[in-house]
């Protein structure tokens, strides 16, 4: 009877590498679209009356609930319901969610005080920190081609600052509100970015869990940390005095609701595709912030933009061409 009663409910064939690698490329198209976009929307969208935390909180509860509808779809969500335990969440995404938390609040300052395509490039030097903390952690080592790759956005990154902080405006006050509010918030970030990426990539191989319950559990206790720090920050208090959508409009959910919507797509291109994919949708995301600045703002890049630009671009070309490979021993 047993044998009948599983003949009866076949299992779901698994998709095949074909249908998985149509799957991935619909991700990846869809990650360099909005991580490209997000730039220009948050700048244009959110106004800078809205107060930071207040934009970061709802992206974090938009992810969750979306997570929780696709985990509803797939049929996960009753496995992870019996099996969830408290101290399991807290161990695989407790410390990377706060980190992930800080970093967020400090790309939102940045996106207000550096144009769309600058704070792109300067985003990407969080390869060079996840490279080093993923050494560092789980003793992942990089190619000689790679390292060399790494010091190419390194000059790129310090060209950036260097004409960014120097070269805007003629008053020294503008070059250092530049620099202090725009351009190290987003290297800080992407340190930041840098240690909790190694952390997910450390709990994901430990405690296997899926990226959407990575998603749930580390918004959530990313939202619990940041609504705990408003009790002292002035943020708090802007939000006790004018309220926790101060200064919103409806079109200030569209950047909410695209940074939530990418953050679920980045777990699912780093699950399925791993490294060498997600090198694709960031040089692909390069170009859609310099194409999507030049239409809707008519800004032509810089030339220190210029300038980077084929340095980003081939230094992340290289660091996934090139992967480091064990050497085998002759006998």
């Amino acid at each position: 009877m047993a044998t009948a009663a599983a003949a009866a409910k076949p299992k779901r064939p698994a998709p095949s590498s074909e249908q998985m690698n149509a799957r991935v490329f619909l991700y990846s198209i869809l990650l360099a679209l909005q991580y490209g976009a997000q730039p220009l929307i948050s700048k244009r969208f959110i106004r800078r009356e809205v107060i930071v935390t207040s934009s970061v909180l709802t992206c974090e509860i938009a992810k969750v609930v979306c997570a929780l509808i696709f985990m509803a779809r797939d049929g996960s969500l009753k496995k992870v319901y019996k099996e969830w335990t408290f101290l399991g969440a807290l161990t695989a995404s407790g410390l990377p969610a706060a980190i992930y938390a800080l970093q967020n609040s400090l790309l939102q300052i940045s996106y207000k005080n550096l144009d769309s395509l600058t704070f792109s490039m300067l985003n990407q030097t969080k390869i060079i920190f996840t490279a080093l903390c993923t050494y560092l952690i789980l003793g992942q080592k990089q190619s000689i081609q790679q390292v060399g790759a790494l010091f190419l956005l390194i000059i790129a990154a310090v060209l950036l600052s260097f004409g960014e902080g120097s070269g805007k405006g003629s008053s020294g006050s503008n070059s250092d509100h530049i620099l202090f509010n725009g351009i190290i918030p987003v290297l800080v970030a992407s340190v930041l970015s840098g240690l909790a990426s190694s952390l997910c990539q450390w709990a994901s191989q430990v405690k296997k869990h899926s990226s959407y319950l990575m998603t749930v559990e580390m918004s959530i206790v990313g939202s619990l940390c940041m609504w705990a720090s408003t009790s002292k920050s002035p943020d708090g208090e802007a939000i006790r005095k004018h309220g926790l959508f101060y200064g919103w409009t409806l079109l200030t959910w569209i950047p909410v609701m695209s940074n939530a919507l990418g953050g679920i797509l980045v777990g699912l291109v780093t699950t399925h595709a791993g490294g060498v994919r997600k090198g694709f949708v960031i040089v692909s995301a390069l170009l859609v912030t310099a194409l999507l600045q030049f239409v809707f703002e008519g800004k032509p890049p810089s030339l220190y933009c210029l300038a980077s630009l084929p340095l980003v671009v081939s230094s992340i070309s290289i660091y996934q061409k090139y992967p480091y490979r064990v050497k085998k021993k002759e006998l």
